[in-house]
């Protein structure tokens, strides 16, 4: 009898209830609901700082941005294409964005470009009705640089505020939202050098291929910037066993995408001194592999950069060098065991490469049509999209 009394008080002692037994229900439900609110609010603390749901969102925005440049990419190639980059002869932030309305207003426009050279020397026969075409050109490129801008800028300032960034992240998009300003300033800077009197030029109009290359060149490094950040927020790393041949492959894919890269940087002085219109013929240039002009000018550095022969012989050696390399690649990949993703890009990139080639030799072999051009031009985009893509899936797990 004395065990069962013992055995009575143990469990009473255990029992939650007995340890209470004063506890109101109105106590109860006040715990209740205070457990309840402390879980909402660790929850949507956790909501506001970086996680994977913010990570995809961030992704998505800048693969959009990097959509957006190639845009603006294309589109300039077109505006170069079609002799439209010195149209607008002067640079206002807000208030070109309203192109003009009037017949008054268009002949405003027209007589301050007929008093710059590329009217005087290249369009002195121009009718207003061609202007507003050349007009309407530049006007939508600088119209989609600041679509771009915005594009990069106002998420930049809504994600920051909610918390998306981690502090890595945040000196990334500041970098972007930089590289686009300076990216606008550039542009500016470079059609100023085709506004420029030259009496002692009597050659055709056109902006500096220093100042057109450097415009090129840091729409692209912003373009790869943004694919890669994207990529890498979107897809995860594979595992991979880190063997040597594993290692060779990076180094091989990191030195052909850098090979890609010069190779459509090259493009800009090909675009900038008219070079795809001195030897059009292929293989050969003319009737030998090597020009007789190819280091025409003194001293022989300047050939690289301002002789027309020796940029486009540069353009080709680039060319197929990247093509030998890609296929490289793709050879050398097929001997390991990579993820299924990394195997499709590796060929999407090769055959991006070749598709390339021949559409750089049909714009050669044809005088340079415009179509042809700026399906060339955005072929080196797409080279140099698939190039990151395959960087992006060879990348080290993150520790």
């Amino acid at each position: 009898m004395k065990k069962v009394r013992q055995c009575v008080t143990l469990f009473q002692v255990l029992s939650p209830h007995y340890l209470q037994p004063q506890r109101s229900p109105q106590l109860r439900q006040w715990v209740v609901k205070r457990g309840q609110s402390t879980i909402t609010a660790e929850a949507g603390a956790a909501s506001t700082v970086p996680n994977t749901a913010t990570n995809r969102i961030v992704g998505r925005w800048l693969l959009g941005c990097s959509g957006l440049v190639a845009g603006a990419i294309v589109l300039g190639g077109v505006t170069r294409l079609t002799e439209s980059g010195l149209s607008m002869v002067d640079w206002h932030l807000v208030r070109e964005m309203k192109p003009p309305q009037s017949q008054a207003e268009w002949e405003a426009e027209f007589s301050k470009y007929q008093q710059f050279p590329e009217f005087k020397i290249l369009n002195h026969d121009m009718t207003l009705s061609e202007f507003k075409f050349i007009f309407f050109m530049e006007w939508g490129h600088r119209m989609w640089g600041r679509l771009v801008g915005l594009a990069y800028i106002l998420p930049t300032v809504y994600f920051w505020k909610k918390g998306y960034f981690t502090r890595s992240m945040k000196g990334k998009v500041l970098g972007l939202c930089g590289f686009v300003v300076f990216q606008g300033l550039l542009g500016w800077y470079m059609v100023k050098s085709g506004l420029e009197e030259k009496p002692e030029s009597y050659d055709i109009p056109r902006v500096s291929q220093y100042r057109l290359s450097a415009h090129l060149g840091s729409a692209l490094l912003l373009y790869c910037a943004s694919l890669w950040i994207g990529l890498t927020q979107l897809l995860p790393a594979h595992k991979m066993t880190e063997t040597r041949h594993i290692m060779q492959l990076k180094r091989f894919a990191k030195g052909t995408a850098g090979l890609v890269f010069l190779t459509a940087l090259s493009g800009a002085f090909v675009a900038g001194l008219d070079a795809g219109l001195v030897y059009n013929s292929f293989p050969k240039m003319g009737e030998r592999w090597i020009p007789d002009d190819l280091l025409a000018f003194s001293p022989t550095l300047k050939n690289f950069f301002e002789n027309p022969t020796t940029v486009q012989f540069d353009h080709r050696i680039l060319g197929i060098s990247s093509l030998a390399a890609i296929t490289g690649l793709y050879l050398f990949s097929r001997r390991m065991l990579l993820p299924r993703r990394a195997k499709i890009a590796i060929s999407l990139l090769a055959a991006m490469a070749y598709g390339q080639v021949v559409l750089g030799i049909s714009t050669l072999l044809l005088y340079v049509p415009t179509s042809l051009a700026a399906t060339h031009q955005s072929g080196s985009v797409a080279l140099l999209s698939l190039a990151i893509w395959v960087l992006a899936e060879l990348r080290k797990m993150p520790k």
